[in-house]
């Protein structure tokens, strides 16, 4: 493997952030970025929000936090505000994980920064966004996908409206994303002309941003049917957006097998021709050709019972084995519990360990050929880094340090009791 430095060494974030949105930058450090967490003297109660609690601490923490380094800062200190500029100094970016605006009200907000680093990428993320009429909402993330559309409720048998049990997060995972790859951006960009920028996005925008398919859809079924159709595979009918249309799909279903179900995807020709010859079944093919593209059988359910009966015949395992051999898109549906024991997920998504990061979690599906992965660290306890930046980042010697922590800069002095 090459010696080579991570991606992003030499890249400096400072992340103020509460609860999930702080994996905006998690992308980052897990890349090799240095990532240090500024917290306020209680810290960030992500620490204890959800389930599961390992060894006292949450998953959420755990996982968001992994690779990065946590200093306490009293920012209503005025040595703490001073010392948070000098580290803004030697930083490339600022990330502002809450309510928009919450770092201009201690007096460290874009322009603040900007005037001492014209280099900083200033990014902002939040539920809402730092504009229209729901800026000011307070909100967690699930909102992001039911203001979306992705998510609707369900009613359960005593006739209460709930939360589905089983929903994709969508805006609190994909926001963060788009933002460290706007992050990005703005840092090569920074880099090559000296000019930093400020950046917002939400997690509602991003959600809605991810299901462009069907809201797209939608607006242009608005339009007249002598503009807008169907596919031709289906007699140009119009079909619901996305996934929904799939419901009476026969050649792009879900099938039972003989221990579990796979999800049958032969909605080219090809494909399906490929299918019917390999089973022994070319009498399907015959009597079922369909178009050349896009053809899913709908509704044709004297096949879908071929079909069932065809693909209960084979454990799953046999239906992969079966799909690589003769060149038929069969896929495994698997439970988020199930789908690590798959050797594909296994070999793809090996998870890190315990002692490396409290709990067994997933890397980041980022391979650099020829290159190891960056190794994180485990998710820092409050302040556990405080002196460790200082040292580090300034070069601040051990009398600097003590003076600040008598100051009350980190929180409490070592010689006062907490407020």
């Amino acid at each position: 493997m090459s010696t080579r430095p991570p991606l992003l060494a030499g890249v400096r974030v400072l992340e103020n952030s509460l609860l999930g949105p702080g994996l905006i930058a998690t992308f980052l450090s897990d890349l090799g970025a240095d990532v240090i967490k500024v917290e306020p003297p209680k810290g960030d109660y992500v620490r204890q929000m959800t389930w599961p609690i390992i060894n006292g601490v949450s998953l959420l923490h755990l996982h968001t936090h992994r690779g990065k380094r946590s200093i306490s800062l009293n920012l209503k200190n005025e040595q703490a505000v001073e010392l948070y500029k000098e580290m803004a100094k030697e930083a490339d970016v600022i990330v502002e994980a809450m309510r928009p605006g919450a770092m201009a009200k201690l007096g460290l907000g874009y322009e603040d920064l900007k005037a001492i680093n014209p280099k900083l990428v200033f990014c902002t993320l939040s539920g809402y966004g730092s504009s229209g009429p729901y800026k000011d909402m307070p909100s967690h993330g699930i909102a992001y996908d039911t203001w979306a559309g992705i998510v609707q409720p369900t009613v359960d048998d005593e006739g209460f409206t709930r939360i589905p049990k089983d929903m994709p997060n969508i805006g609190i995972n994909v926001g963060p994303m788009l933002g460290a790859v706007a992050i990005l951006a703005g840092v090569i960009r920074a880099r090559e002309t000296g000019e930093g920028c400020q950046m917002e996005l939400a997690q509602a925008d991003a959600a809605a941003y991810m299901d462009w398919y069907r809201i797209e859809t939608w607006k242009a079924y608005e339009r007249d049917e002598s503009e807008v159709t169907g596919n031709p595979a289906d007699d140009l009918e119009r079909r619901e957006p996305g996934l929904a249309g799939m419901w009476e799909g026969v050649r792009y279903q879900m099938y039972a097998s003989s221990d579990g179900h796979v999800l049958f995807m032969a909605s080219e020709q090809a494909f399906w021709k490929n299918f019917c010859e390999a089973v022994g079944r070319e009498d399907l093919f015959d009597a079922n050709p369909g178009s050349t593209y896009a053809d899913h059988a709908r509704g044709n359910t004297e096949l879908q019972r071929e079909l069932q009966t065809i693909f209960a015949t084979k454990t799953t395992d046999e239906w992969l084995a079966f799909s690589s051999e003769f060149n038929t898109p069969i896929a495994p549906v698997y439970t988020p519990q199930t789908a690590p024991d798959d050797p594909q997920f296994q070999h793809r998504l090996p998870m890190w360990g315990i002692d490396q990061v409290g709990a067994e979690q997933l890397p980041l599906p980022v391979n650099v050929i020829g290159e190891d992965p960056v190794v994180p660290t485990m998710a820092p306890e409050l302040g556990e880094h405080n002196e460790d930046v200082v040292r580090s980042v300034l070069g601040w010697d051990d009398d600097r340090i003590a003076a600040l922590h008598e100051a009350g800069a980190f929180g409490a002095s070592p010689d006062k009791p907490a407020s």
